[in-house]
């Protein structure tokens, strides 16, 4: 009779893969490991940042681009305003340097014996007046005209230098109707021009009423002064109207109209 069966005893081998068996199904449920610790997994923060879609990129983009836009036009709209409102300052500055200048020789007429004041032909008005300095520094003349400079018509003004003898004022005299119809190159250079203008005309207040430039300067009155001058030619008017066009887009624009009284006439005012 053979003898019974003992149950030998585990290796070591055995035993160690027995444990690692336990520590898995340990781990499975959920159960500490032993000789270590188990961390439950945590959930999420529910402010958790998270990142923009292209859509809402795009749609940003968009908006921003929008603005920048907005913002150009809006700038570009205050510089031509400070623009036009500059051109238009300037414009009436100089429209009232014009004017000043000319209430300023009307003031100056003298009248010289043999000589003319003031002569107005249509196209140039030509004027004898003393210095810009002192009285005896001699007499000038002075001539304004209309001429195309460029590609606009600008009212202009010349003037001469002293003058101290009759020949020479009538060399002026002369030279100042030439100059407003075929000016030389000196002459371009030493004249002024003042600003643009359509159109002018001048009226005389003669005689308690008013008349044409034109036709009052050549209407002889009475026996004719030394120098073949009318009386009326060869005297200052009481009043002298002058009217003005303006060309279209400048600081004004249309008519305008001028009063002048000679201050022998009116008390000094003007």
């Amino acid at each position: 009779m053979s003898p019974p069966l003992r149950r030998s005893a585990p290796s070591p081998l055995s035993r160690l893969a027995a444990r690692c068996g336990k520590e898995d199904a340990a781990s499975a449920a959920g159960r500490p490991l032993r000789g270590g610790r188990w961390n439950a997994p945590r959930p999420a923060p529910a402010n958790a940042a998270r990142g923009f879609t292209l859509i809402e990129l795009m749609v940003a983009i968009a908006v921003m681009a929008l603005i920048a836009i907005m913002s150009w036009r809006g700038l570009d709209g205050m510089v031509r305003s400070q623009e036009l409102t500059r051109q238009r300052t300037d414009g009436l500055l100089v429209m009232q340097t014009a004017l000043a200048q000319w209430k300023t020789d009307l003031d100056a007429l003298q009248a010289i014996e043999g000589t003319q004041p003031i002569a107005w032909d249509g196209q140039v008005l030509r004027l004898t007046r003393h210095g810009t300095r002192q009285p005896d520094d001699g007499a000038m003349v002075v001539a304004w005209t209309l001429r195309a400079v460029g590609n606009t018509t600008q009212w202009l003004r010349w003037q001469s230098g002293p003058l101290r003898t009759r020949g020479e004022w009538n060399d002026a005299w002369q030279h100042a109707a030439q100059w407003a119809r075929t000016p030389s190159e000196a002459d371009r250079r030493s004249e002024t021009v003042l600003m643009p203008l359509m159109q002018w005309q001048l009226f005389y207040f003669r005689g308690g009423a008013w008349s044409n430039a034109q036709s009052s300067a050549g209407t002889p009155v009475g026996p004719q002064v030394p120098g073949g001058l009318s009386p009326e030619a060869a005297s200052v008017p009481d009043g002298i109207s002058l009217h003005l066009m303006l060309p279209p887009g400048g600081a004004l624009a249309g008519g305008m109209t001028i009063d002048w009284v000679n201050p022998l006439q009116g008390g000094n005012k003007s």
